[in-house]
């Protein structure tokens, strides 16, 4: 009888221990798991802001300075890493404790990359002489990195260490992320100066009051006036054509350093050349002369845009496109 219960009670122990053990292995592996989706978050968060949203700032900021393409495909190529930071979000391992700050994440990394599309489409348009117009937008989606930043401090984050709180794991930071550098970044006018370094509104130092614009009025190589596309025109005169841009001032104020922007595209190949008028009286023609060399023969795009001026509001007349045979 001695040796049976004997032998029960080492059984009973041994069952303890090995519940014990089960124990002690499931939590430990609860455990890596919390900390491992930490580690995750944290790698994509310091991800997000060093390659996507530190590059993205340091190439808007004074933008109208450096290569427009350059700068529109370096924006491009911002927006598709934030897509991916995005879909390497979906693909997370998440623990069920955690699935509160999963959905809070997706949903902040969501909103990145679909600002970062937003802007990276404005670009051209930026860049190409609607820098006014495209500012306000920019402005605009300006406020889904906002959001995105709102989200992650007050929800993922918090979430996270609360979740690791429960779980006695201390001593584990989760890290932070700052998309959004600053909130000037939302105000139209200040996207406006820190694109292009001018001023947007009447509002700006040295402003004359009254209406500010020009007005693009014809286009023409030696005497051939181009007609807008679709209609084809053809110009001789070998590959390195002169474009003589007649535009009008349309405000109540002269103008000055007024840029006038010809960008010729042909054979794959696209050139940019800027011309730029002094002064500009109001209700008055003005004439510039643009020359664009080694444009390759054959069929090509022509696109001419005024630059606004700071304070105009009505953009609607300063481009036109034109469709062109060049040299043959």
């Amino acid at each position: 009888m001695m040796r049976r219960l004997g032998a029960a009670g080492a059984t009973v122990v041994l069952v303890i221990v090995l519940a014990l053990l089960v124990r002690g292995c499931e939590k430990s592996k609860r455990e890596q798991s919390l900390k491992s989706y930490n580690r995750s978050v944290s790698q994509i968060a310091q991800e997000s802001d060093t390659q996507v949203s530190h590059p993205l700032f340091g190439a808007l900021t004074d933008a109208s300075s450096k290569s427009a393409l350059n700068v529109e495909l370096q924006i491009d190529e911002l927006s598709k890493i934030s897509r991916e930071l995005a879909q390497r979000t979906k693909g997370l391992s998440v623990p069920g404790e955690m699935t509160g700050a999963q959905r809070d994440l997706l949903t902040a990394m969501d909103l990145r990359a679909e600002g970062m599309g937003k802007v990276a489409a404005l670009m051209s348009q930026a860049l190409g002489g609607h820098s006014s117009v495209a500012s306000t937008e920019i402005a605009g989606e300006m406020e889904l990195f906002l959001a995105s930043d709102v989200l992650y401090s007050q929800r993922v984050a918090p979430l996270i260490q609360e979740t690791l709180a429960s779980n006695s794991i201390q001593g584990i930071s989760t890290s932070s992320t700052r998309f959004l550098p600053n909130v000037g970044w939302l105000t139209p006018s200040t996207v406006l100066a820190r694109i292009t370094g001018q001023a947007s509104s009447s509002s700006s130092t040295g402003l004359a009051p009254g209406t500010h614009g020009s007005s693009l009025i014809g286009v023409s190589v030696g005497a051939n006036t181009l007609e807008p596309e679709p209609t084809l025109n053809h110009i001789g005169g070998g590959s390195s054509p002169t474009f003589t841009v007649t535009i009008e001032d349309t405000g109540s104020n002269p103008e000055g350093n007024v840029k006038v922007e010809v960008t010729v595209t042909a054979s794959g190949k696209q050139i940019k050349k800027q011309g730029v008028i002094a002064q500009t009286e109001p209700g008055t023609k003005s004439d510039v002369e643009v020359q664009v060399p080694n444009v390759p023969s054959g069929a090509a795009k022509i696109e001419v845009v005024v630059e606004a001026v700071p304070g105009e509001t009505n953009l609607e007349n300063n481009k036109n496109s034109y469709l062109a045979i060049i040299g043959e």
